[in-house]
């Protein structure tokens, strides 16, 4: 870390994170020297943030401010779900209690706060990510990601689904939930950093809703569902004469879908697609006498 930090120009500070474990559950002194080795280039303005990620049962009020007062920035809590439920069936080992205590603690200790999300957990219904949502979005935190629960090779979920008690969703209706959830971050201010697990050599999935694209599927759709209820909520008149959209041709793909998926449910909608090279339009907006050329 230090080596490549060294190496970075001057005009690229960067964030720095510690993912892919337990940070806050690691024995003394390793967490305070990871921080007090980043604390060097935060000094320097080569680092302007440092982040972690952890279970919500592994942080406590005075250890939050103690790595907070090293250099700690924002800690993301693999919240997963705050169902008792899914919890209790996924063998998480807390429950939805302890993940509110978790989040609250990070927020009062000064630190930013991001939450994880793994719909389709077991014992997990759509209805109960929805409402995860909806408390992940009462947080206020600075972001959130949407991992929906896969079945990976070599693991006791694996075993669990081989043997017929466990069925991971399927991707239509998880690309929906997925949309409803984005709907509920976006309204409180919360962006989706990441959606779904990023492709990485030598990972075998054995089931559950995987795409390459499924950050843009679930982004598409929420858009698609936005502008819906925008049109339905204007009056008659309105409606009738809103019948364009016009879309940045930068946002061609988040804003029809996956190939286009989407031209045809905005067709049903009454609107046509116009793309614009301007970047700074309105996502949605009354006819131009002239509109350019598609």
């Amino acid at each position: 870390m230090q080596a490549e930090l060294s190496a970075t120009p001057e005009a690229a500070p960067q964030e720095l994170a510690f993912y892919g474990g337990t940070f806050t559950a690691l024995p003394a002194p390793w967490p305070q020297r990871f921080l007090e080795l980043a604390g060097r280039f935060l000094a320097t303005g080569r680092l302007v943030r440092v982040r972690c990620s952890t279970r919500p049962d592994a942080v406590n009020p005075a250890h939050l401010l103690e790595l907070k007062a090293l250099g700690l920035s924002l800690v993301e809590l693999g919240v997963q779900s705050f169902d008792d439920a899914a919890l209790l069936a996924s063998r998480r080992g807390y429950d939805g209690a302890t993940a509110r205590r978790a989040c609250n603690a990070v927020r009062e200790a000064g630190l930013g706060l991001g939450i994880q999300l793994m719909p389709g957990l077991p014992g997990h219904t759509l209805q109960a990510f929805q409402a995860d949502a909806a408390q992940a979005a009462a947080f206020a935190p600075e972001l959130a990601r949407l991992y929906p629960c896969l079945v990976l090779a070599g693991t006791p979920l694996a075993e669990v689904w081989r043997s017929g008690a466990y069925a991971p969703w399927e991707l239509e209706p998880t690309v929906q939930a997925l949309a409803l959830a984005l709907l509920t971050l976006w309204e409180a201010g919360v962006p989706a950093a990441r959606i779904g697990l990023a492709e990485q050599e030598g990972l075998c999935v054995l089931a559950g809703p995987r795409h390459p694209a499924l950050g843009q599927l679930a982004r598409s759709r929420a858009l698609f569902d936005f502008v819906r209820q925008r049109l339905c909520a204007l009056p008659r008149q309105q409606q009738e004469r809103a019948r364009v959209l016009a879309v940045p041709r930068r946002l061609q793909g988040e804003v029809l879908g996956h190939k286009n998926a989407l031209a045809r449910d905005y067709a049903e909608l009454g609107l046509s697609i116009r793309l614009w090279d301007e970047p700074d339009l309105a996502l949605c907006a009354p006819a131009p006498a002239e509109p350019p050329a598609v």
